[in-house]
């Protein structure tokens, strides 16, 4: 499932993520990198514990907080703490596939990594190439979003970022464990809320079928949480 989330940041809160990056020293995006992603990665990055990473990274935790399609994608156990990096010319990330098991910064828990995600902080004007280029069933998804929204597609899709020709791209990228593991599972009951949101929009009430379906809803994601 690969979804697009608008204005998950505020334009202050956008314009704040920025000060902040810009501002810090960025290091080889390498260094964070297993061996086998350090092969694939070329960009920059913010140091994962360091105190620009955790100010910006708690912009966008409130900013997921308060999302209700974000938690209706993820239904979200744990999110990682975002990391950033910076594309710049000749840049990019080749093809791979995001570890199963992420280790929670300061020594905390690990965690499953069951769903990806991109916030894009740079407007699409402003650079060219920088692509997320996502593979699943239906073929493969090029993204290049607004500044301040996000992208959602499961951890185990092969996806890459093509070069950026010009200017540069700025991003969050974090990595949430579901409580639910099965990403069809959790397509199915994202559908099945997005369409009672739609009737309940479109009737301007609920009515007894919108309240079953809402029971229908929460009863099959209580047979099937995990916690």
């Amino acid at each position: 499932m690969v979804v697009e989330i608008p204005d998950v940041l505020t334009k202050s809160e956008l314009a704040e993520v920025r000060r902040i990056i810009d501002a810090a020293e960025l290091v080889d995006g390498r260094e964070t990198a297993g061996e086998l992603a350090a092969q694939a990665k070329r960009n920059l990055q913010l140091p994962q514990e360091g105190q620009a990473a955790r100010e910006a990274g708690e912009i966008i935790l409130k900013a997921l907080g308060r999302n209700p399609l974000f938690n209706s994608v993820a239904l979200p156990l744990r999110v990682l703490p975002p990391l950033f990096n910076r594309y710049e010319v000749g840049m990019a990330f080749d093809a791979h596939v995001d570890g199963a098991v992420r280790a929670m910064p300061s020594g905390g828990p690990r965690m499953r990594a069951d769903v990806s995600s991109t916030l894009f902080l740079t407007d699409p004007a402003d650079y060219d190439g920088g692509e997320l280029l996502i593979e699943h069933a239906y073929g493969t998804s090029s993204v290049k979003l607004p500044a301040g929204s996000m992208i959602l597609y499961p951890a185990g899709s092969l996806h890459r970022v093509s070069p950026v020709t010009r200017g540069a791209r700025t991003s969050a990228f974090f990595w949430t464990q579901s409580m639910l593991k099965d990403d069809g599972l959790r397509s199915l009951l994202y559908d099945l809320d997005m369409a009672i949101i739609e009737v309940r929009q479109q009737l301007g009430h609920d009515t007894h079928g919108t309240l079953s379906l809402t029971g229908v809803y929460h009863n099959l994601l209580r047979r099937a949480i995990e916690l």
